[in-house]
């Protein structure tokens, strides 16, 4: 463990420690160069409680380019659940009149 994820996990209660590391390894970054895919908890960081897609420029292990890597969550993981999520289509979105 890193000294952030150390810190972060002694300072909270035990449960938020424990759907602090889930989450964090359900975000994977992706490297647009080589296709490597790795945790943000498997690299030393956090992400908890967060939303977006965002990029991050970033050394890589496999290529060692300096590049860009996605960040998303992994299919399935979106509610913090490990079962499938449902997906409603626009019709039954739709209020009964």
């Amino acid at each position: 463990m890193s000294f952030r994820q150390k810190l972060l996990t002694a300072i909270v209660p035990r449960r938020w420690a424990d759907e602090m590391e889930a989450e964090s390894r359900s975000w994977m970054l992706h490297c647009n160069v080589c296709g490597l895919e790795r945790s943000v908890w498997e690299m030393g960081g956090v992400r908890w409680k967060a939303a977006g897609r965002p990029s991050r420029r970033m050394h890589c292990p496999r290529c060692g380019q300096n590049t860009w890597h996605k960040l998303y969550r992994r299919q399935g993981q979106e509610h913090g659940g490990s079962g499938p999520t449902a997906s409603l289509q626009p019709e039954e979105c739709a209020g009964s009149d």
